[in-house]
């Protein structure tokens, strides 16, 4: 078989017009490094009329998405659309179709992960996905073949550089959530309705595929509990700095007895702990497993270039294979396996209530807790006069118990309003 490999592209935004850019301008290079003809064959695009930062020849470009699809010269179809419905038809049609499928679209493999896994499958082409998650990180790879061996325990991730960038600005400048959230904006780390990054649904695709890779079964998008950034205040920031710990949208995976549990939120990480350090729009993503022990893997997690490498990386991958002409199988299998309701995850808390600076309140608010069956660690009072704040840490307790302390404190007459709930990352019990 000739080295020449046809390549369609379904997408040609940031990330896919950076694709097409570097396929047409770094052709020879590519080709002296790995030894691969890749020519671009069609690109597909809604608008065939706007203004393109890479130039192709003429013909290349199409508003016909099935064309790529149906062009015997395309022997490896690239998606970069987003979405799951009209993307995934494409993909599910390209993999029927017995051609390899590379795609940056988190919320694609999330959703309908098994799907096309089990279509790649079938028809013996590869479906690979290592710019769904972290950009540019080498994360998916590692996960479902250097450690697929390792019984990996937990997987804690910062995944999405808008909420990390908020994060940074609002704990390092006292930045309130609306001006970090502006500033994200304008320099282009925001999408003008920000609404998938800060409510922590983005991240929360992006758990759901580390933690299928990482435990072997397959975890659904809709299994991911998730909260975002926007109730978060830069008081809060200082208090955990205060008390050793930074704050950070976190997406958490762990093994939990026999089954799995994924969720991302808000988390106090102790300052000593590597994701900790972790600033503006970086990612990181934070393996432990009991022979390779901590690896940490960090770098630019979104923008063109940083993903565009990524997928590139796979396009040379599933060219490779093609042109071998072997069977491709699955990195990586799933199995059947129990998912954790997040109500039975043990969780620790931080809260900052607003209470009446009278007698007898601590007792009230102790006994709100004991009544749930939730143990305090630690409780700090700041303020004086008529009104007083009570900084609370309790001790890991079932997330279920934890959300029946905040109904009980509900009924305390001198509670004036539970301001912050900020779950906790600690070693200690």
């Amino acid at each position: 078989m000739h080295s020449t490999i046809g390549i369609g592209v379904l997408g040609a935004g940031t990330v896919g017009g950076t694709l097409v850019a570097r396929l047409v301008d770094e052709h020879a290079a590519i080709a002296a490094k790995t030894g691969l003809d890749l020519r671009v064959k069609r690109v597909a695009v809604r608008d065939l009329d706007k203004p393109r930062d890479f130039t192709v020849t003429d013909g290349v470009l199409t508003d016909d998405r099935m064309s790529v699809i149906d062009d015997p010269d395309i022997d490896l179809v690239v998606e970069l659309m987003g979405g799951r419905d009209l993307a995934g038809d494409l993909v599910l049609a390209a993999l029927e179709a017995g051609k390899p499928v590379v795609t940056a679209n988190k919320e694609l493999v999330a959703s309908r992960g098994p799907e096309l896994i089990a279509a790649a499958e079938r028809s013996g082409v590869a479906f690979l996905f290592e710019a769904a998650v972290g950009g540019g990180i080498p994360i998916i790879r590692p996960l479902s073949e250097t450690l697929a061996g390792e019984p990996v325990e937990r997987v804690l991730g910062i995944v999405n550089g808008t909420t990390n960038f908020i994060l940074t600005r609002m704990a390092e400048d006292n930045a309130d959530y609306g001006d970090a959230l502006a500033e994200a904006q304008e320099l282009g780390y925001a999408e003008p309705d920000p609404t998938a990054d800060v409510s922590g649904a983005d991240a929360a695709a992006k758990a759901a595929i580390l933690a299928s890779l990482a435990f072997g079964t397959w975890v659904g998008l809709d299994d991911v509990y998730h909260e975002g950034i926007d109730s978060l205040s830069p008081v809060d920031m200082a208090f955990a700095a205060d008390f050793g710990y930074a704050v950070k949208l976190i997406g958490i995976a762990e093994r939990i007895g026999e089954g799995v549990s994924a969720r991302v939120h808000p988390v106090m990480i102790p300052l000593n702990h590597p994701l900790a350090s972790i600033r503006g729009a970086t990612n990181a993503i934070f393996i432990e497993g009991p022979s390779v022990g901590e690896l940490l893997f960090s770098g630019p997690g979104a923008g063109g270039a940083p993903t565009a490498t990524a997928v590139l990386g796979d396009i040379i991958d599933a060219a490779r294979e093609t042109l071998a002409g072997a069977q491709v199988a699955p990195r990586i299998r799933f199995s059947p396996g129990d998912q954790i309701p997040f109500g039975d995850v043990p969780t620790k808390w931080y809260m900052r209530l607003e209470v009446d600076d009278r007698p007898g309140v601590l007792a009230q608010i102790a006994g709100a807790f004991g009544n749930a069956g939730v143990s305090i660690k630690s409780v700090w009072q700041e303020g004086e006069g008529s009104e007083a704040l009570l900084l609370i840490v309790t001790h890991s307790a079932r997330e279920s118990a934890q959300r029946e302390a905040v109904r009980y404190l509900r009924e305390v007459d001198a509670l004036r309003n539970v301001a912050s709930v900020i779950r906790v990352e600690s070693e200690e019990a």
